[in-house]
């Protein structure tokens, strides 16, 4: 197999010049991951539940498949203002809810990098200029995330939070009380299995170092969920996200047992290159 995509590369080389072999390597990446999708989804028995989500990712500015899922979530429980509020939200350009900004919805952005917050003050001028979209740039705590829902006007009921901050996702959740979507998607941390209940310590200093030690395990936000009322329907397959659905809106829709072991995908590095964790080990919290 080697000596196979040594040729291949060989002959890009010589064919094609070398400033276009890395355009080829991205595309042969692309084949590598559609081929795997195509085993291990399409093809596996696993995942021919109609209730169970992940036959339904796709991206559209997401990067793990979430933008089909909750496509498919609302398309099931149906949706009520549209409204949306997500955290962690980089550039704008791959997230959770970007893409609903095209189909009508309107929600809050909040992103702690002033340099993130300036770039998506140019790609979603449109947006924001027509009030569809409100942009805060601030660094979220467990302490603050309840004020800042206030100065944003964020309303008590709406369909969709999207948690993404890299580190104490956990404590952040935990922390809302107040405000009750009706759909949540948080990122996990893979890397602890389905079944160890771990959580890093909270610490509203925190900053990822691009490391293992950060966030939580799947198990222990699908206890914090039943705690808050919220059922586990699902993760991406790519193994970095966890999808809750609201207790009352749940019904029999989504694929059961509603576990962490059920649920839990083993996160695939090798198909999203592009994060290079290092190992690391940290203070942690085990969930009761």
């Amino acid at each position: 197999m080697k000596s196979f995509i040594e040729k291949i590369f060989f002959h890009i080389k010589e064919k094609l010049g070398i400033g276009q072999l890395s355009r080829e390597v991205t595309f042969l990446k692309e084949i590598a991951v559609d081929d795997f999708f195509q085993k291990n989804v399409l093809e596996n028995p696993k995942y021919s539940d109609p209730k169970r989500l992940n036959m339904y990712e796709y991206n559209v500015f997401s990067q793990s498949g979430e933008d089909g899922i909750l496509a498919e979530i609302f398309k099931r429980i149906g949706t009520t203002n549209k409204f949306f509020v997500e955290f962690g939200v980089s550039n704008g350009l791959e997230n959770c809810s970007a893409a609903l900004l095209y189909s009508g919805w309107s929600g809050r952005w909040i992103e702690g990098s002033d340099s993130f917050y300036k770039q998506i003050q140019k790609n979603f001028e449109f947006y924001i200029g027509s009030k569809q979209l409100e942009v805060k740039n601030a660094f979220i705590t467990a302490e603050n995330i309840e004020s800042l829902f206030g100065d944003l006007s964020v309303p008590k009921d709406f369909d969709l939070l999207s948690i993404d901050i890299d580190g104490n996702d956990f404590w952040v959740w935990k922390a809302i009380k107040k405000y009750n979507p009706r759909v949540v998607v948080i990122e996990c941390n893979p890397f602890y299995g389905p079944s160890i209940p771990w959580t890093m310590k909270y610490n509203p200093e925190h900053i990822w170092d691009r490391s293992t030690y950060f966030g939580a395990s799947v198990k222990a936000l699908e206890i914090l969920g039943k705690e808050k009322g919220y059922t586990l329907v699902g993760c991406s397959i790519m193994g970095n996200d966890t999808f809750f659905v609201r207790n009352d809106l749940v019904k029999d829709l989504f694929c059961a047992p509603f576990t962490s072991e059920n649920h839990y995908e083993s996160f695939k590095v090798h198909l999203q290159k592009k994060y290079k964790y290092k190992k690391s080990v940290g203070e942690g919290v085990y969930v009761k």
